[in-house]
């Protein structure tokens, strides 16, 4: 490795280690009715705090009914209290899902995240009334504009009045808190920020956060920094790239991606790739888990998670440099 690669590293070692920020009540055991829950994090100004691991909510959506049913009474059992979904999951599937299992029996004890994908407000109205329904709730603890795309993406919401419906929807109590997410391009997220500066209406952002993020079209680099600043939760998703850390993946059995190098293992542990983003200043981080075993293991994690510091974040970092890119991070466009 050159050595401008290795002063790069160890220049977002040391600013994301400057980002950590403390973490309420972490590595203290919190109990509810339905037992012990995983350590909580702060979720930036909102003043709540949630679950270090959040269930998914695109699995939920996808998978087996029985699958399904599963999977959120292993989250449930092991101590996960935040779940994630969004009305373009499975054409509203996975919210219908959460309706069935999840809403009925637990719904005072969890923290629920929905989104809307409209690009004008008054379909986001309807993708927020539909929401509702689907799952029976009076309101989300959380709803997100959804996968924002480019900078123009950002400015056609704004001008088609999605931030009048989000703000109206919290004012009404149809939603407790509103933020943003993205996966393709951290200038949108950068641009959703600039646009909102004023008002600073947002309190959570979601984004991709790994361990080759960094490289190539980072969040990290130029997301993070700011969402911090301004006291925003910070919710990491594509932590092992939508699954093409491995060898190779599968939906519904049909063949998605196969690798001859995977990153895990012959580079790191999916251990090692989830304490990485769970060392930084991160309030949740998002798997999703066809069924229950897979949950399992990422339960397990959490359970026996160690901060790395920062020479740890270094190493493992320098192990992967030469996997990152567009193959691995295929959702990311430039």
């Amino acid at each position: 490795m050159d050595n401008s690669r290795r002063t790069f590293l160890k220049h977002m070692a040391l600013a994301t280690g400057a980002m950590m920020i403390p973490v309420s009540g972490f590595g203290a055991p919190r109990t509810d009715k339905w037992g012990q829950m995983l350590p909580l994090r702060k979720l930036g100004k909102t003043g709540k705090e949630v679950t270090m691991l959040g269930l998914g909510g695109y699995h939920v959506g996808w998978t087996t009914e029985k699958d399904a049913q599963e999977v959120i009474e292993t989250a449930m059992a092991g101590g996960i209290r935040f779940f994630d979904t969004a009305e373009s999951y499975d054409n509203g599937g996975s919210e219908t899902r959460y309706g069935k299992y999840l809403v009925p029996k637990y719904r005072d004890e969890v923290f629920i995240m929905s989104k809307s994908t409209a690009k004008n407000g008054k379909l986001a109205l309807e993708h927020l009334e539909g929401s509702l329904q689907r799952m029976g709730c009076d309101y989300v603890d959380l709803w997100q504009v959804h996968s924002l795309s480019t900078p123009a993406d950002v400015d056609e919401r704004i001008e088609n009045e999605i931030l009048e419906v989000f703000e109206k929807a919290k004012a009404q109590g149809k939603v407790k808190h509103i933020g943003f997410t993205g996966h393709q391009n951290p200038f949108a997220h950068q641009r959703m920020l600039e646009r909102t500066a004023s008002k600073d209406i947002f309190e959570t952002v979601q984004m991709p956060i790994n361990v080759i993020d960094s490289y190539f079209h980072s969040f990290i680099e130029h997301v993070l920094p700011i969402a911090l600043e301004r006291n925003f939760g910070v919710l990491a998703m594509k932590t092992l790239s939508d699954g093409r850390f491995f060898g190779e993946k599968k939906m519904n059995e049909k063949l998605i991606w196969t690798s001859d190098d995977p990153l895990i293992p012959n580079h790191i542990s999916a251990e090692e790739a989830l304490f990485f983003v769970w060392s930084l200043p991160v309030s949740v981080l998002i798997t999703g888990a066809e069924n229950k075993m897979m949950l399992q293991e990422k339960i397990d994690m959490a359970n026996r998670f160690v901060k790395y510091s920062q020479q740890d974040r270094i190493n493992l970092m320098e192990k992967v440099h030469e996997k990152a890119g567009g193959k691995i991070e295929y959702y990311k466009k430039v």
